[in-house]
């Protein structure tokens, strides 16, 4: 069955992998543990902690495994990282507002 899953840090396709993803899981290609506050739905950098699920406890490190019961692995948890140049026009639409 296909979850549609990618890694969170290199993008990598977690086909391989069954759910539920256990907190040992890691990315086959990157090693990066996959149970983390950034892989999950309720990861939120726009909310308190960073999680939109209220009762969670906080997870100080969102990238290292946790323990967290509310995780649900997020199928758009990678987004490729932008070009400097990029950054930079973003930085200065941010600043003096899109024309």
């Amino acid at each position: 069955m296909e979850h549609g899953l990618n890694c969170w840090k290199c993008g990598a396709s977690l086909e391989k992998l069954t759910l539920p993803l256990s907190r040992r899981d890691e990315c086959a290609s990157c090693r990066a543990e996959l149970h983390v506050c950034r892989m999950c739905m309720e990861y939120d950098t726009a909310v308190a902690k960073h999680c939109r699920e209220p009762t969670a406890e906080e997870v100080s490190d969102k990238q290292h495994a946790n323990f967290c019961d509310y995780f649900r692995p997020r199928p758009k948890a990678w987004t490729p990282p932008a070009s400097a140049a990029d950054q930079a026009r973003a930085e200065l639409e941010r600043l003096f507002g899109k024309q």
